[in-house]
């Protein structure tokens, strides 16, 4: 063993020890904030300006006597609430995941014994036992270590496990541990080997509590959507309330009809005041939540969902996420340059490889949490089973382990059948050289396949055997005479999926940044597998120390690879992307990506592979870990964007004429049109046809082959209010006009107004259709079904058959009975209010679709 461990070490601390180390450090976990309670979280909820809106509507509509529209709303109160406490329930918990990782069972000695005790009673200055299978309790250093590797991946993103050596006692911790360092961090795995530790930092102070305390500091931000939604909802609220106070005081003073005055302001009220706004962002958001899910794709944050669409860059961790994290032999080559590539394919494995990989199995550890060792089981199984080269009733004599000294490991075995003992090593390639004394042009020949393999990216070991008669074995293991078998390539294998996905997104306009804690040569092999755009440019975490925020903008602007990524700097990636106006979409499995996670606009974790950490940090989780399952959520989330455009449109237009209506005859002393139960009719129409029919809505083509939308521009644009505002105008001229020519050409006031809801009914359904696509015409667009369309407009049929054939309905909707005439001439003037829109789509066609 190679150690610094001097005899009062060997005692550890004293109980009066601990208590002053405790009292200085505190406890070694992550401090838990308190709790807030039920009515704190609730009194959050009642601030935010989507609740306010839907109880000040709902209260409104109840006071106004429509009990059917106040529960809707108000019962949007109850889901708006459900769903916060939920949400913010599972955010607190992401803090207590973390600290439950970093707080494992530890051995320590104290007062001269070993001590088993909980991770959180663990302090500075304790020295701490681990061995294969442990999780390191404290960040600290090695005292003592025999062959101690550690997977730091959960931190790191490496891959591959790092060779621990002993602490010279002066030197500090670097920006990460890493291979022969005497560094070892709290949470992390111990996959071979035995280690006495000296706890340095606990608790927040470790590298892991680091984390947690950047995960507290970052706020989760408002969408754009919600920003842009209560901006529009503020307007057309004050809107609405001044101009309904105006008409009521209007109409009161100048006809002396307070009653009919107070009427008509409440009809205007409820045909402007904007509540399809928040129903709308509500259901599109649950509903598209529910797509999503459906594809593989959990959502933690709902506003989440319309953000999808925005994505501009999408950062992943390669560990994991583009790969499988785990190492699999991808190549063997024997001394004679012949070569197996290992394949899914290959069925027949040449008994020429058969040695080389019996021995490097000999090698390994039986039951191994190497996970190079657990590759070399795993084709030991698939391809050597049921032959003499697997051994499993071999005993194991000796182990002669890995050193920094020394990069190779020799296991000696004993065969009840054979006079000797049979010995295998395997080890880093120039280790192996020098252990099997290759003369130096059979070195000069095997550094050649050495490098051409590392220049692929892959990690390679090298394999030997001997034999020894049954003597007392040798102190070292250069006192074997070993035979050169060849070398062992591995790889952590890219997810088939993968490169189609980056194909996709690349095609989408989306670029594609990977970023892991993996060597400079592996990111660029696996770039180049995947497709990404220049894998040659890359940026070290080195590098990347080195510049300010400012060079850093800039640079990301052209690099896809980055490679020796810390966790501090994950996250100073991200904010650099948001920095220079990209939606950031963030993919994740360990807890080294949990602040990044949480930082990005859009958070994806692992869920099969991912630490609950990182799933709670996250906005999404991919059920099944699929890369391609984020493209499938990236369509959805442009869909449900597109949709949520034509369902405001459509709310736009089709309450200009309603708000006209009981607007223009004020103004003109002419009978008032609209009452309150006729905006309740309406009403009972636009509702399921803004938040429902259109979140049924298929599509549009080619919505993968079109640039993401910019962030910076609003929901609502200039240009796309006006074509909204213009469908409106366009449906109220037909109903002044039709209401008009009806009282001036011997109608009762009941038959034009009948004649003018009609129409407006029609308009409002051919506002439907046409608001269905910008791109297709309604008769281009029949052909894609929408079943709540459909119900939709058979409800409107049935209705106004029962209104204007059954006498008490009738007169409840102040209507009057119309001749098959008239009826027909009501209908048509729906239909041509919208007709210039169609026209213009015909023209303008996918030109529609870039309408901010």
């Amino acid at each position: 063993m190679n150690t610094i461990l001097s005899k009062q070490a060997l005692t550890g601390l004293s109980e009066e020890e601990v208590l002053q180390q405790r009292a200085a450090y505190g406890t070694n976990e992550l401090p838990t904030s308190k709790p807030r309670s039920f009515f704190a979280i609730a009194w959050d909820v009642v601030r935010e300006p989507m609740f306010l809106l839907l109880v000040s509507c709902g209260v409104l509509y109840l006071l106004l006597g429509d009990r059917n529209e106040a529960l809707m709303l108000l019962g949007f109160v109850f889901v708006v609430m459900g769903i916060t406490l939920f949400q913010e329930r599972k955010t607190e918990r992401a803090l207590e995941k973390l600290r439950d990782l970093s707080s494992p069972r530890a051995l320590v000695i104290r007062g001269g014994e070993q001590k088993r005790i909980a991770g959180r009673d663990v302090v500075c200055g304790d020295i701490f036992i681990v061995s294969e299978g442990d999780r390191i309790p404290a960040d600290g250093v090695v005292l003592d270590t025999s062959a101690l590797s550690v997977d730091e991946s959960l931190l790191t993103g490496e891959s591959v496990s790092a060779l621990k050596s002993v602490w010279d006692g002066k030197s500090e911790r670097a920006s990460w541990n890493g291979e022969n360092s005497p560094f070892v961090s709290s949470g992390t795995l111990v996959v071979r080997g035995k280690a006495y530790c000296l706890a340095q930092e606990v608790g927040m102070q470790t590298q892991m509590g680091r984390i947690g305390k950047s995960l507290q500091s970052l706020e989760s931000e408002e969408t754009f959507v919600q920003r842009e939604t209560f901006r529009l909802v503020r307007i057309f609220f004050i809107f609405g309330v001044s101009t309904s106070i105006l008409v009521f005081l209007l109409y009161s003073l100048t006809r002396g009809d307070w009653l009919k005055g107070l009427l008509a302001g409440l009809s205007l009220a409820m045909a402007v005041l904007p509540e399809e706004f928040p129903v709308i962002l509500s259901i599109f958001f649950a509903l598209g939540a529910w797509r999503i899910a459906k594809k593989g794709v959990l959502t933690r944050r709902i506003p989440v969902v319309e953000m999808l669409g925005a994505a501009t860059v999408l950062c992943s961790d390669k560990t994991g996420t583009i790969t499988f994290n785990r190492m699999t032999v991808r190549r063997i080559l024997l001394e004679n340059n012949e070569q197996f590539l290992c394949d899914d394919s290959v069925k027949e494995f040449p008994e020429a490889f058969h040695k080389i990989l019996e021995f490097g199995i000999l090698a390994s550890q039986r039951d191994p949490f190497d996970p190079m060792e657990k590759a070399f089981q795993s084709l030991g199984e698939r391809y050597l089973r049921g032959t003499e080269h697997l051994h499993d009733e071999w005993s194991l004599v000796r182990e002669y382990p890995l050193s920094s000294e020394m990069p190779a490991m020799t296991e000696v075995w004993e065969s009840k059948d054979q006079q000797h003992y049979v010995i295998a090593a395997k080890g880093a390639p120039e280790a192996i050289i020098d252990l099997c004394h290759l003369p130096a042009e059979r070195t000069a020949h095997v550094q050649e396949q050495v490098r051409a393999l590392a220049k692929e990216g892959l990690r390679v070991l090298a394999v030997a055997a001997s034999e020894f008669e049954r003597l007392p074995l040798p102190g070292i293991q250069h006192d074997f005479s070993y035979a050169f078998l060849g070398l062992l390539a591995l790889e952590d294998p890219v997810r088939p999926s993968v490169p189609l996905s980056v194909r996709e997104c690349h095609e989408a306009g989306i670029r594609v940044i990977m970023i892991t804690g993996d060597h400079p040569r592996t990111a660029e092999s696996v770039a180049r597998q995947i497709g990404l755009e220049r894998p040659e440019a890359l940026l070290t975490g080195v590098e990347l120390e080195a510049m300010d925020d400012g060079v850093l903008c800039k640079k990301i602007a052209t690099v896809s690879v980055f490679a020796r990524i810390t966790p501090e700097q994950k996250l100073r990636i991200v904010q650099a992307l948001k920095a220079n106006g990209e939606v950031v979409a963030m993919t994740g499995d360990g807890v080294n990506d949990a602040p990044a996670l949480k930082a990005a606009h859009i958070g994806i974790a692992m869920g099969l592979r991912g630490t609950d950490t990182a799933r709670e940090a996250a906005s999404l989780v991919l059920v099944d870990d699929d890369f391609s399952s984020i493209v499938s959520a990236i369509r959805t989330g442009r869909r449900i964007f597109d949709n949520l455009r034509k369902a405001m449109a459509y709310v736009v237009a089709i309450h200009i004429p309603i708000a006209g209506l009981s607007l223009i005859p004020v103004f003109f002393h002419w009978p008032l049109i609209l009452f309150p139960v006729h905006i309740v009719v309406l009403e009972l129409i636009i509702d399921p046809s803004c938040s429902i029919a259109f979140e049924m809505e298929e599509e549009e083509q080619g919505i993968m082959q079109r640039p993401p939308r910019n962030p910076r521009s609003p929901l609502f644009g200039r240009e796309r209010m006006t074509l909204s505002i213009l469908q409106g105008c366009g449906v109220l001229l037909v109903m002044i006009l039709l209401y008009y020519f009806s009282l001036t050409h011997g109608k009762t006031v009941s038959q034009a107004r009948t004649l003018v809801f009609v129409s407006l009914i029609v308009a409002n359904l051919s506002l439907i259709l046409t608001n269905r696509s910008w791109t297709k015409t309604v008769m281009g667009h029949l052909k894609s079904v929408n079943a709540a369309v459909g119900f939709i407009m058979l409800g409107v049929v049935i209705f106004f058959i029962a209104c204007l054939n059954i006498p008490p309905l009738r007169n409840a909707f102040l209507f009057a009975a119309l001749s098959w005439k008239d009826l027909l001439i009501s209908i048509a003037m729906g239909f041509l209010s919208i007709l210039w829109f169609e026209i213009l789509k015909a023209v303008r066609g996918k030109q529609l679709l870039d309408v901010s």
